[in-house]
């Protein structure tokens, strides 16, 4: 017998992928409709570097820097490499805030303070939700990689974090 939480859950995706066509953005703010392929349009160049204390770890990662490409993120992706990311940067700290409504993959979402360390780590966020995602400290950029990866990597709040080939937001 299936439980009712796998049933459920299983028609609530099959109707969050039916309304994908007509829903707007990722970022809360995004009120626009997807117009590109799922597929980033070029390689990485940039990447993030964390220092958990115990190691340093590197994402490859694409930038995300205007309203369109913060609305747009990661929707669509059905996989991402588990040493890439998206990187999203903001003119100056602030309260930032995320949602999944279009994203099919589970992320984690590491919130960058002004001064380069995590302010704090939302992980494993569930994919096609609505769940206002956020910490309880401004931030002036937000990485988004792999579901759980930050948990398994040990990457947490207070870590320090450095961006290679990221000039300003």
């Amino acid at each position: 017998m299936i439980p009712w939480r796998v049933i459920f859950r299983r028609a609530l995706i099959g109707l969050s992928l039916l309304a994908l066509v007509a829903a707007p953005a990722c970022k809360s703010s995004a009120a626009q409709r997807p117009t590109a392929s799922a597929a980033p349009a070029e390689a990485p160049a940039a990447t993030v570097v964390v220092d958990t204390g115990e190691r340093k770890v590197t994402f490859h990662v694409e930038l995300a820097r205007t309203e369109a490409e913060h609305e747009k993120g990661l929707m669509y992706r059905e996989h991402l490499a588990p040493d890439a990311g998206m990187l999203f940067l903001f003119d100056r700290p602030s309260m930032q805030t995320f949602w999944m409504k279009n994203t099919l993959i589970p992320l984690d979402m590491i919130f960058i303070s002004g001064d380069h360390t995590i302010a704090g780590v939302v992980v494993d966020a569930e994919p096609l939700t609505l769940t206002p995602r956020s910490v309880n400290l401004p931030s002036q950029y937000v990485l988004e990689i792999g579901g759980g990866l930050s948990m398994r990597l040990g990457i947490r709040a207070g870590a320090t974090v450095e961006l290679h080939g990221v000039d300003g937001p």
